[in-house]
Parts: C-alpha cells; sequence; structure tokens
C-alpha cells in the first residue's frame, strides 16, 4: 500500500533548510500514519452504516479513528478537491471556518493554519491547527499526511486552544471496477487538547469523520448528480 518516492536528499537539494524540514516531516508523518493503518491488532469496531469506522488505542493512551468509506470520485478528483483546493474546503464543509496555505513546499506539501468550529453540540471550542501537509502518488492511489508543525511567524493565537493532528493520514483507490470512484480511508489521529472528558472527545471525533464524509459527498453531488454507496471492494495499490 505504502507509496514509493524518490529519497528526500534529491528532492531537497534545492530546496531552503526551512522547507527541507517541513518536507521531511510530511514525508515522515504521512509514513508513520500508514503504517498504524495497516497494523492488523487492536482495531475495534466503532460504527458500520454504510461508512464504517474502526478504533484503536496507540501507546501512550491515545485513541486514533479509521473511516472507510467510498465516494463518486477517482482519485484525482480527490486529490484536487481536498489537496489543491484546500483552502476552499470551508465552502462546504460547516465544520472548518477557514483554512490558510501559509506556505508552498514545492507542489507536495503546505503549511497550512486551520480554525475549525465548535463541535459536540459546543461543549468542545474553536481549535486552531497548524499543519504541515503531504501527498503522494503510487501507481493509482493518492496518499496525503499530515502532523502538528510549528512556525515562528504563527504562535498559538489569543482566543483558541491549539489542537495537534498527526500523525494523520488519507489513502485514495481507485475501484477494481470503477476507475471513477474512490475507496476513501481516513485515519484521524488527533489531540484536542484542553480540559475535556476522554469520553467527549472519543465521541466527537468519530462523528467528525462521518459529518465530513457526508459534507464531501454533498460536494461530489454537484458534478456528479448519479452519486451513490456502493460495496467496498478492496484494491491494494503498490507494494
Amino acid at each position: 500500500m505504502s507509496p514509493e518516492t524518490e529519497p528526500a536528499e534529491q528532492r531537497t537539494a534545492a530546496l531552503a533548510d526551512e522547507d527541507v524540514f517541513y518536507l521531511k516531516q510530511g514525508e515522515a508523518a504521512l509514513n508513520e500514519a500508514l503504517k498504524i493503518v495497516e497494523s492488523e491488532d487492536g482495531w475495534k469496531l466503532e460504527t458500520k452504516n454504510g461508512d464504517v469506522i474502526y478504533s484503536k488505542v496507540l501507546t501512550g493512551n491515545r485513541k486514533v479513528f479509521r473511516l472507510e468509506a467510498e465516494l463518486n470520485a477517482s482519485p484525482e478528483e480527490l486529490h484536487d478537491i481536498l489537496f489543491f483546493r484546500m483552502e476552499e474546503i470551508h465552502e462546504w464543509n460547516p465544520s472548518i471556518k477557514r483554512i490558510k496555505v501559509l506556505k508552498h513546499v514545492g507542489r507536495n506539501a503546505m503549511v497550512t493554519h486551520e480554525v475549525s468550529v465548535e463541535m459536540a453540540g459546543n461543549l468542545i471550542g474553536q481549535r486552531d491547527f497548524l499543519n504541515v501537509r503531504y501527498s503522494s502518488k503510487s501507481e493509482s492511489c493518492v496518499y496525503f499526511g499530515g502532523a502538528a508543525t510549528r512556525m515562528e511567524s504563527l504562535p498559538p493565537q489569543p482566543g483558541f486552544v491549539r489542537a495537534e493532528d498527526g500523525p494523520t493520514c488519507i489513502i485514495l483507490q481507485p475501484l477494481q471496477d470503477r476507475p471513477d470512484r474512490s475507496r476513501f480511508i481516513w485515519l484521524l489521529n488527533m489531540d484536542i487538547r484542553g480540559w475535556l472528558p476522554q469520553s467527549l472527545v472519543n465521541k466527537a471525533l468519530p462523528q467528525a469523520q462521518v459529518d465530513f464524509t457526508k459534507h464531501l459527498r454533498r460536494r461530489l453531488a454537484t458534478q456528479h448528480p448519479e452519486n451513490k454507496k456502493v460495496r467496498l471492494k478492496p484494491l491494494a495499490c503498490g507494494s
């Protein structure tokens, strides 16, 4: 499943030190997140209602969530919507107040600042996130990786709790019999921070995955009116 990438040294030769840091951090986040997704032990079924969500407790008692769904768009279309047009996500996902790309690192990495709205019926207040995001391709599959990062020009902001992502990833695979549709796998690994009951957080995070996928389907329906769920048929990509 893992993407094949050229050695980091070859891709970073012409980049500034700061850019090299972000590029390597994004690639490392993707690789670490893929290891979590591909590990077979410890996953428990959370919900199954068309889409499926599993959970797993990592070392340090961090609970992560893996959503598996099918979407009526090719990996290339989703790559465009979810990565290259990231700053438009708030237009179709009301859970996001805004996303701004602060820095591009080549074509496949960026640093973003994101502000969320309240969650869990306003029990969880607004959060902001400073993330490095990285994308990679292998054969016909697309991979996104991400993690919390740092930037001197954007310290934690007044009025927000700065949550931390990562390592997290999204995997986009074409369906075996319908390359215009995708299998969507999303590992959500987030520390919301703040003084909150863990039981509340563990309910809010998978619900955020469900809501995001619902809004993404509505977004896709505007360009694919025939959008409907189809049965999952896994397809391995890469080696």
